[in-house]
């Protein structure tokens, strides 16, 4: 088959990430590994051959999977990345050296999947397939270490079949809950799922008592930020920010990060912590600067245009908007108007939202359906809570209309923001090209 055929054949199975909106910490009715285990061990267990790094988290998944893949890639290994979500093609979830899966390489992939897929006692979802031809590419291919995001929580995400060597959980925030009594501790034990006895566990900076959650996982060792290493000082630098960090075996000064925002600092000391703990010594300080100078993240405070100034953020939970509104403050400096466009996937609580979009100071808010097509809060929705919180509001149901109209109203001085779903970064991108700005 062509790859039109494959993705085809591809989507033609249960989608979570499209059908999930009731799955919670706690509550995870339709999840489970007995597919993926078996999918996986007719194909050989290809997860076994190559080593693993697994990150989860509710906010910096992304961010510290980069990090640490070019940290690994520094230091000369070839690394084979699994991330989530794409932001226009699906290729960009499976990488080998920073590269997207060829669409031929990507189809082949995937047809050998489906000629198994009747072997199988029951049908895999549209993730574990995926999942599946990450994990058999990365075997094929080969490359020397995997660094694979979780997709879902972690204890049930069918990234979960892999014995991870080193286990990241960046943070626990308020997504994918229902925000009853107790839901850090739920979302830390099921992010927790992933940790492996034998396994080093690596945690970002969160409360004491979720540390023992993870701890009692039985990894063969814990080390956590602010505990055992931590990050010194961040400040902004032209074109991203300086950071200096105490790592487990090192101190690193003098760090170029080319990433906007606080929070990206303690990605990277999490990240360092991690490829540490991968290699159970210190780093050569200039193979960690060489190796985070080269990271790059799309949709994470990325600038598209100058004049008027455009940025597009993937923050999709209030905590996300919480720290954009961080780094908007502390690095862009604009002497205009607010103009943000918002958008989110269904299952996000809209006053929530609305409340966080607030700090952003906005002086208008063009409410859009994130993706029509697929599980997404209405417009009307989200417009209404944000008229609640005293927010001055447009709704605009299709995303491309909704960026393409808040940039007819943007003058050069003003900042237009466009948040709240990775699901809005094509339409942003193609509005800003097609306006020529």
């Amino acid at each position: 088959m062509g790859i039109v055929e494959s993705l085809a054949w591809l989507d033609s199975h249960l989608d979570h990430e499209s059908s999930s909106v009731g799955v919670a910490a706690g509550r995870v009715e339709g999840l489970g590994m007995d597919a993926m285990v078996e999918l996986m061990a007719l194909l050989g267990d290809p997860q076994s051959d190559v080593p693993a790094i697994q990150v989860t988290g509710t906010n910096g998944k992304g961010s510290v999977t980069a990090m640490v893949v070019g940290l690994l890639a520094a230091h000369g290994l070839s690394v084979g990345s699994y991330t989530s979500p794409h932001l226009e093609r699906i290729n960009e979830r499976l990488r080998r050296d920073g590269e997207p899966i060829d669409d031929q390489t990507l189809s082949e992939v995937l047809d050998g999947l489906r000629s198994v897929e009747p072997l199988l006692s029951q049908r895999p979802s549209w993730f574990e397939l995926l999942t599946a031809a990450a994990f058999r590419w990365f075997a094929e291919a080969p490359v020397d270490v995997s660094v694979v995001e979780v997709g879902l929580l972690g204890r049930y995400d069918a990234t979960n079949v892999v014995d991870s060597h080193v286990s990241i959980v960046t943070g626990v925030g308020g997504d994918h809950t229902d925000f009853a009594p107790g839901w850090e501790l739920a979302v830390a034990g099921e992010k927790a799922g992933i940790i492996g006895a034998g396994s080093t566990a690596v945690l970002g900076r969160m409360e004491p008592e979720l540390r023992a959650v993870f701890s009692a996982e039985g990894p063969a060792v814990l080390v956590a930020e602010g505990v055992d290493f931590d990050l010194l000082s961040s400040r902004p630098a032209v074109g991203g920010r300086l950071i200096e960090v105490a790592g487990i075996h090192e101190r690193y000064d003098d760090v170029f990060l080319p990433l906007h925002g606080p929070v990206q600092g303690h990605n990277a000391a999490v990240a360092i912590a991690a490829v540490e703990s991968f290699f159970d010594r210190a780093l050569d300080p200039d193979l960690v600067r060489d190796g985070l100078a080269m990271v790059r993240l799309d949709g994470r405070v990325e600038v598209l245009s100058v004049q008027p100034l455009v940025i597009v953020d993937g923050a999709h939970n209030p905590d996300a908007i919480a720290a954009l509104a961080v780094t908007l403050d502390d690095e862009f400096s604009t002497v205009g108007s607010r103009i943000v466009v918002l958008g989110t996937l269904a299952g996000r609580d809209p006053d929530r939202t609305a409340e966080a979009v607030g700090a952003l100071r906005p002086d208008l808010v063009v409410c859009t359906t994130a993706d029509p097509n697929d599980r997404a809060l209405p417009a009307g929705t989200l417009g209404a809570a944000c008229e609640r919180a005293g927010l001055a509001v447009q709704v605009v149901q299709d995303p491309l209309e909704a960026v393409v109209r808040a940039l007819g109203q943007a003058e050069e001085e003003d900042l237009l923001v466009v948040t709240g779903s990775f699901r809005l970064v094509g339409p942003a991108r193609t509005a800003v090209a097609a306006h020529g700005v």
